[in-house]
């Protein structure tokens, strides 16, 4: 039985992953109860989209994401041998692995392995489980589908071994197992978003002190256009852990010039000007996006208030713009993506989303111009590229927790 609780009713979505749980392993059977009462238990967890604020997050800086209404969900139960044994729908794999010890494969198994194996050094006991999992976020564009399976598997392991963790401790959890077991050094913003997100909210986050506001996205008239370039990339790869070291190095230089500082977030826009000079190439300039991006998500926070989508969107253009020179994360393709959307009636605004190297563009479009919009950019895009992109069309989600709290 699922424990109904967390679900908030069982859908088709739910009975189907249910039934797939018994196709591949059977009911679980007599030793499988757990503090979750009945079992198997369904978890989800949304990705999500970053609406402005890129890169600043390992930066201890400012970020303004909105959960997705594309989940993660887990169907589990605890195992019988101590062993954990996960089936993917999507990828049509069954494998087993164990915590003794966890070892990093390149699998997609590894993101629940690492999970379960930060809780172990968090000092508490989870039982390894057998789980049936799926999902509808898109994998490698950005959106935060690591981030969703993470925390969906943390809620899952928590509900069977009755643990209690409040909703950051739980993100910094995640992040710590991408961070340490999977080997990307991801910031806190994706699994906190997912964990924690407000339907018809963005979520404003200080990544410092992990202090954060759901700022109302108040337009009916205005939807978030996400697309895929199709291009995929891998943030184990060398180009995002390299932008995270040199933004370190930025952090030694200026603390050398100005005295010590803590992070980027401590510098503002003059002092960084009056350094700049001294700071080599390419570490200016990764430096000056990263003090820049935070000046423009606090506008941004303003702007959402004051349901300036207009405003908003220019921000969000600013935003590409430096990803794509100064910090230097973009792609050809994802330049002509946002090229492409802000040539188009009723496009407010349009950058890529997420690390980049490949990946996603996120735009605000006008409700009324999106099936032209998104037809525009099917046509445009697979004409000069070859590439036909999914275009998806989404409003602010609920977060994990804010689903299981229904």
């Amino acid at each position: 039985m699922v424990a109904e609780s967390h679900l908030g009713g069982l859908g088709r979505h739910e009975k189907g992953l249910l039934e797939a749980f018994e196709e591949v392993f059977g009911s679980p059977g007599p030793g499988s109860e757990s503090a979750a009462g009945r079992l198997p238990l369904i978890t989800h967890a949304p990705g999500r989209v970053n609406l402005i604020g890129e890169h600043t997050d390992y930066n201890d800086g400012f970020v303004l994401p909105a959960a997705i209404d594309r989940h993660v969900s887990l169907a589990s139960a605890p195992s019988h041998d101590g062993l954990f044994h996960l089936h993917s729908l999507d990828h049509g794999d069954t494998v087993v692995r164990s915590l003794d010890p966890p070892h990093r494969t390149g699998h997609w198994s590894d993101y629940v392995i690492a999970v379960a194996a930060a809780l172990g050094e968090a000092g508490h006991t989870a039982p390894a489980m057998t789980a049936v999992l799926t999902g509808n976020v898109p994998q490698g564009g950005g959106l935060s589908s690591s981030a969703a399976l993470e925390v969906c598997t943390a809620l899952a392991l928590c509900l069977h071994a009755g643990i209690t963790m409040e909703g950051p401790a739980l993100a910094a959890l995640c992040q710590r197992a991408e961070n340490e077991f999977v080997g990307v050094r991801c910031g806190i913003m994706d699994q906190f978003a997912s964990a924690l997100a407000r339907a018809e909210c963005a979520l404003f986050l200080d990544c410092r002190d992990l202090s954060f506001e759901h700022v109302p996205f108040l337009s009916r008239d205005v939807v978030i256009a996400v697309i895929d370039s199709g291009v995929q990339r891998s943030l184990s790869d060398a180009g995002y852990n390299a932008r995270r070291r040199e933004c370190e190095q930025g952090v030694r230089e200026i603390g050398r010039l100005l005295g010590e500082i803590e992070s980027l977030r401590d510098v503002t826009p003059d002092q960084l000007a009056s350094v700049a000079g001294s700071l080599p190439e390419p570490v200016a300039s990764r430096c000056r996006h990263v003090v820049e991006e935070n000046g423009r998500v606090l506008e941004a926070v303003g702007l959402l208030k004051a349901c300036d989508f207009i405003g908003f969107g220019k921000l969000m253009i600013r935003s590409h713009e430096s990803l794509r020179t100064q910090f230097e994360v973009s792609c050809p393709e994802l330049d002509l993506l946002v090229e492409i959307a802000c040539s188009l009636p009723g496009v407010l605004g349009s950058r890529m989303t997420g690390a980049g190297f490949g990946g996603c563009t996120v735009s605000l479009v006008e409700a009324d111009h999106f099936e032209g919009f998104a037809s525009a950019v099917r046509e445009r895009y697979s004409s000069a590229t070859g590439i036909d992109p999914a275009v998806y069309r989404l409003r602010p989600a609920a977060g994990a927790l804010s689903l299981i709290d229904d």
